[in-house]
């Protein structure tokens, strides 16, 4: 699974769970700021990481996620 890819699901993922718009969920968006999730919006996204990747997320590389960029990014190192 490439970058782009762990992009899509986790944008419709967050579409659906969060019921935010498409075009709110792009790669600069801020988790907090933007899109307005709280720590347990992030427990979600955490539980959506562990299914795509079949591993783990470890909590202390999960307090620096900040945008979608850096989901798609931990997924994907979590991945390689």
């Amino acid at each position: 699974m490439d970058k782009n890819e762990i992009f899509k699901v986790l944008q419709e993922t967050m579409i659906e769970l969060f019921e935010l718009d498409a075009d709110e969920v792009n790669l600069d968006a801020n988790l907090y700021e933007d899109l307005d999730l709280d720590s347990i919006d992030a427990v979600d996204l955490a539980v959506k990481i562990t299914e795509i990747t079949g591993q783990r997320v470890n909590p202390e590389d999960f307090k620096k996620v900040r945008t979608v960029q850096d989901l798609v990014d931990t997924a994907s190192q979590m991945l390689a």
